[in-house]
């Protein structure tokens, strides 16, 4: 018997986030560890789940979650993105929801390379006349 599930993939910065939504209780699993150990602060904690709380999906599915690349937060916001994607691919009906929130849309933001001749991406060098 297969197990039915939801399987999409989300990505932030240089993190990439592989999630799988399985029926269950609400449980969220990120690299085989608890939610709560996972993510330190209550504000990654939050911006993780908004996509369930929005659906009204949260007590519906369990997640499962494999998570590499990057920060904590540049993780979350991966893991964000593919639970929304997860949720579409659940119910077409939400992206109406999730789109507006600005939920499905990839955060293309990276760093910006070290160019020649400079300390970073845009500083110089200190100046010097003489």
């Amino acid at each position: 018997m297969a197990v039915i599930q939801y399987y999409a993939t989300g990505r932030r910065k240089t993190s990439t986030a592989r999630v799988f939504l399985r029926p269950g209780t609400g449980a969220i699993a990120v690299n085989s560890r608890s939610f709560e150990s996972f993510f330190p602060t209550e504000v990654l904690r939050t911006q993780v789940r908004t996509p369930l709380l929005l659906t009204e999906t949260a007590d519906k599915f369990d997640v499962l979650a494999t998570v590499a690349g990057g920060g904590v937060s540049g993780q979350a916001g991966a893991l964000r993105l593919g639970i929304t994607r997860a949720l579409v691919e659940y119910n077409a009906e939400f992206r109406k929801r999730l789109k507006k929130e600005g939920l499905l849309t990839r955060d293309a933001r990276i760093k910006e390379r070290k160019k020649y001749g400079m300390a970073g991406a845009r500083k110089r060098f200190q100046f010097s006349k003489r």
